[in-house]
């Protein structure tokens, strides 16, 4: 390689390890905000037909504990179910927090992919942790195709609020990364059909902060062979403190 071209890629390098540490920066800050993962202290689901009423749940909350709702399908019958999510900003979790640790950049770990979209409103089931081995359907709107160390892969990325999330697995888990497989967001236009995956980016899921989260876990499809060496690892608790 040619003096010119060492120089010439050395700066676009720099740059994305920038963006990264950035990234990295952001996340954290997210994290420890007061509606943050290592916030969630508890999600009480109602029973069966009742909704939510977060102006009567709310009233004598100690200052820093805040409430929100969220909404999920019965496996069984398919009805809704509601649950009242309590957050806490000096949660046992945020005060034991240490951070999270990760891979140093690697720009090998930046892949190009083919992203090809399917008809209609396609379904995947996803084994979630909470659920007993229980799974959900969630909508993979297309495809994506790459080739990683020989091997050829079909991953399903689902739609996350408009935004593809890619749940992974890979040898690390438990072995250096969080045990049940890590995310990692993958952005598109709408249009295009290549995509990149950036694993430096891949993150740890919500239940590694909170065991009040149900995360879905990576699919057959979505395990690699090989290590993925990038992203981040599992998140540090002081004195070994659990999350919650």
């Amino acid at each position: 390689m040619s003096e010119r071209s060492v120089s010439a890629a050395e700066p676009a390098r720099s740059a994305a390890e920038r963006e990264w540490e950035q990234w990295r920066a952001d996340r954290l800050r997210a994290l420890r905000a007061p509606q943050g993962n290592l916030a969630l202290v508890e999600t009480a689901w109602l029973p069966d037909g009742e909704r939510p009423d977060l102006e009567a749940a709310s009233r004598g909350l100690p200052e820093g504990v805040t409430l929100t709702t969220v909404r999920r399908t019965d496996l069984v019958t398919g009805a809704p179910e509601y649950a009242i999510r309590r957050w806490d900003a000096a949660s046992p979790a945020l005060r034991a927090f240490d951070g999270v640790e990760a891979y140093p950049y690697d720009p090998a770990w930046v892949l190009e992919a083919e992203y090809t979209p399917v008809e209609g409103a396609r379904k995947v089931p996803f084994e979630h942790i909470r659920d007993n081995g229980g799974s959900r359907e969630l909508v993979v709107p297309g495809d994506i195709t790459l080739t990683v160390d020989g091997t050829a892969y079909t991953l399903s990325a689902f739609d996350d609020d408009g935004t593809l999330l890619l749940v992974f697995g890979d040898p690390t888990n438990g072995n250096g990364t969080y045990g049940a497989g890590r995310f990692l967001f993958v952005p598109h236009d709408g249009a295009s059909r290549r995509v990149v995956l950036d694993f430096n980016r891949a993150f740890v899921p919500p239940c590694g902060f909170s065991d009040q989260y149900n995360c879905p876990m990576p699919p057959r499809q979505n395990r690699f062979h090989l290590p993925v060496e990038a992203g981040e690892k599992r998140p540090v608790f002081r004195d070994g403190a659990p999350a919650h």
